[in-house]
């Protein structure tokens, strides 16, 4: 399967589908999210966005269903141009595809030895191996201690910047080669796979795009419409959590003159939704999975 759609159920009830409305499927992927969609629409619309090649090859045939091959952060100029705005709901599920990290020469995942790429959209002119052949040992630690989260990002940065002057760092396995010492006995692999995500989030750009996306949401959705959003990691979680709880992206409370807080949404989950033991025994990529959803005021 290209990718297993997670916390479907949940995220789908949390749209509150009606059948004429309009829908947003901002990380169309393998269309499993956006079949379940069109099967409780009647005379509605969905309109899907994906920047990989690869997910427009799962593009689904009806009349109500339309996919843009493009980086989600350009939603809100589409459905402009498409006139479908406002919108009724919204959901992104972000993070990797299953199918990005199974297929070696993507570079995502340092189970294989492949080109270092990681890559979401392949017309990007920036590739991971550029990054870590270009970027000074400032970028470097800073990439690795902000995406990555990782205390020894200055260490980090040392050993590619000594590295790469004898030898260029092409594949996701000289990367893991040179990195797997720098970290804790018994712990390389959750290690690892924080240094690949800082690399992936900088190549891709991933929390501008959501930042964008988020602050497009409260002028695309209509009042009544649903943010439904599925995030695999704290950097994004943080983002959600405070843009729906506050109406901007620093989580700063902002007050009216009767005391109460001046944002667009309404809470529908107080608490992140997690996936089910019985959901991440079937899926492990599903385990850091978190849903939030908001209601446009």
């Amino acid at each position: 399967m290209y990718h297993l759609p997670v916390l479907l159920n949940e995220s789908i009830n949390g749209l509150n589908l009606h059948e004429n409305g309009i829908y947003v499927d901002a990380t169309f992927g393998g269309g499993g999210h956006s079949k379940v969609i069109l099967e409780q629409l009647k005379g509605g619309r969905l309109l899907g966005f994906d920047q990989d090649e690869d997910a427009q090859k799962n593009v689904l045939t009806d009349s109500r269903f339309q996919l843009i091959p493009q980086n989600f952060k350009f939603a809100k100029n589409f459905l402009q141009l498409y006139g479908a705005l406002p919108i009724d709901g919204l959901l992104a599920d972000l993070g990797v595809s299953s199918h990005q990290f199974d297929v070696a020469e993507r570079g995502f995942s340092f189970r294989f030895d492949a080109p270092l790429d990681l890559r979401m959209d392949i017309k990007n002119p920036v590739t991971a191996a550029e990054i870590i052949e270009k970027y000074d040992e400032s970028q470097l630690a800073d990439m690795f201690y902000n995406y990555g989260e990782l205390k020894n990002s200055k260490k980090i940065a040392k050993v590619i910047i000594r590295a790469r002057t004898e030898k260029s760092i092409e594949t996701t396995g000289d990367l893991k080669n040179l990195l797997t010492p720098l970290f804790p006995k018994n712990q390389e692999n959750k290690f690892l796979s924080m240094a690949f995500q800082a690399l992936r989030i900088e190549v891709n750009q991933e929390l501008d795009a959501l930042k964008v996306l988020l602050q497009q949401s409260v002028e695309m959705l209509k009042s009544g419409g649903r943010l439904v959003v599925i995030s695999y990691h704290s950097l994004e979680d943080r983002l959600v959590k405070n843009f729906i709880k506050t109406g901007n992206l620093n989580g700063e409370v902002v007050k009216d003159f009767y005391g109460n807080n001046q944002t667009p949404f309404r809470l529908i989950t107080r608490k992140a939704v997690v996936p089910s033991d019985s959901e991440i025994a079937e899926n492990n990529r599903a385990r850091s999975a978190k849903l939030r959803i908001a209601e446009k005021i």
